[in-house]
């Protein structure tokens, strides 16, 4: 008889200095820090990191693929904002689906899942109510994640989290706000009822209007951004 010995559990990698970098950047440029037009410069970001330019070369390729950055030829990675109607497509992507995962666990999710999926719903509401913004971000992140996880198919988890890495910076945008965490979590409420209660069609409409609902506040804080550049450029041009 042969004994099939199972793999090693692995804890999950630590996320890189790369990452780390490219989410710190990522930040800076959706908060206005760094303005579109800015060069990245490696010397620059390697002395104020403190760390050598091998993993801000490796951390300025992931944030090009979030296309907030562009590589220009002969030239140097500057800054970027997506144009609205770029904006709208990546939001409408991943509201589609998000969308498709909420049908699916709906009808998929196991009963500890459904648990899990409440319990975070209540560690948001905490979260919500005491204001703290940096906890229902992170708490955020799993909450979806649960969802994505209750579908119960990887190709469909993997190509979601794909798109999700690309919009993160400006679904962060949202977590600036505190009636928007309500209004957030409000949202969230309608979700989980109807995934508790298998209802399918629900949970996808729900979650597609909640992705748009981010869609709609990042565009009105990149409107304003824009604005605000355009302001600061005349006024250096006179």
């Amino acid at each position: 008889m042969i004994h099939l010995q199972q793999a090693p559990q692995h804890p999950p990698e630590p996320v890189g200095i790369a990452q780390k970098l490219c989410q710190t950047l990522e930040d800076d440029i959706v908060t206005g820090l760094l303005v579109p037009g800015a060069r990245l410069e490696e010397t620059q970001l390697a002395k104020r990191f403190g760390v050598s330019r091998t993993p801000v070369r490796e951390a300025l390729q992931l944030l090009t693929a979030t296309e907030l950055a562009e590589k220009i030829p002969n030239r140097g990675v500057y800054v970027s904002l997506a144009t609205p109607e770029r904006l709208t497509e990546m939001f409408e992507s991943m509201a589609e689906l998000e969308a498709m995962c909420g049908r699916l666990a709906a009808k998929r999710m196991t009963s500890g899942e459904r648990h899990a999926l409440e319990d975070l719903h209540h560690e948001l509401a905490h979260s919500m109510r005491i204001g703290d913004n940096a906890a229902y971000e992170s708490q955020n992140r799993e909450f979806h994640n649960a969802i994505y996880g209750g579908t119960h198919n990887d190709v469909l988890v993997e190509v979601t989290q794909s798109v999700r890495r690309r919009v993160a910076p400006f679904r962060r945008v949202q977590f600036n706000s505190l009636p928007r965490l309500a209004s957030s979590h409000e949202e969230h409420q309608g979700i989980v009822d109807a995934i508790l209660r298998g209802d399918h069609k629900a949970a996808e409409e729900l979650l597609y209007a909640h992705i748009m609902s981010v869609h709609d506040v990042s565009q009105e804080y990149l409107a304003t951004l824009r604005d605000s550049n355009q302001r600061l450029a005349a006024l250096a041009g006179k």
